[in-house]
């Protein structure tokens, strides 16, 4: 599960179905629904902003990743993001299939004190409750190596 159905959303995606894997990418409105599935995923209307909307998206999932880091909005929005709606849907995971999280701790818009933030409440959620982490730390502008990495943290948790 892919949450941010963007152009590095549906790059990753499209890579990992070429490895034979069903990805689920969310978009927050119908608008993302062809691109999503052009790369081959199953799309997913959601978003981080309304948690609801995503919690069954985790039905059936391996591997959740919440690739925020270059997402805009108010200040307020992206703390909100990266703090507690990111501990809401961590804790909504722990009772689903979910066995592996990566947290995109690097971005274009995000300042990195919010990002860090983000991998705080990944970290000590992960602790508490046994979860397995990666941490996407690639430059998101250099998309082959950001994807790599992507790649392998998705990989390191399969």
């Amino acid at each position: 599960m892919i949450v941010a159905g963007g152009c590095r959303g549906r790059a990753l995606a499209a890579a990992m179905v070429a490895e034979g894997h069903a990805v689920r990418v969310s978009t927050r409105t119908q608008d993302g629904r062809a691109a999503i599935e052009a790369a081959g995923a199953e799309c997913w209307i959601g978003t981080p902003d309304r948690l609801a909307t995503l919690r069954g998206s985790l039905d059936g999932v391996a591997v959740a990743c919440w690739l925020l880091g270059s997402c805009t909005g108010s200040e307020r929005q992206l703390r909100e993001l990266h703090s507690a709606r990111l501990e809401l849907f961590l804790t909504q995971a722990i009772d689903t299939t979910v066995r592996g999280f990566v947290y995109e701790s690097r971005g274009t818009s995000t300042p990195a004190a919010l990002l860090a933030e983000g991998e705080r409440v990944v970290g000590a959620l992960a602790r508490r409750n046994a979860i397995p982490t990666a941490f996407l730390t690639a430059d998101p502008r250099d998309l082959r190596a950001w994807l790599a990495a992507a790649r392998a943290a998705i990989a390191s948790l399969l």
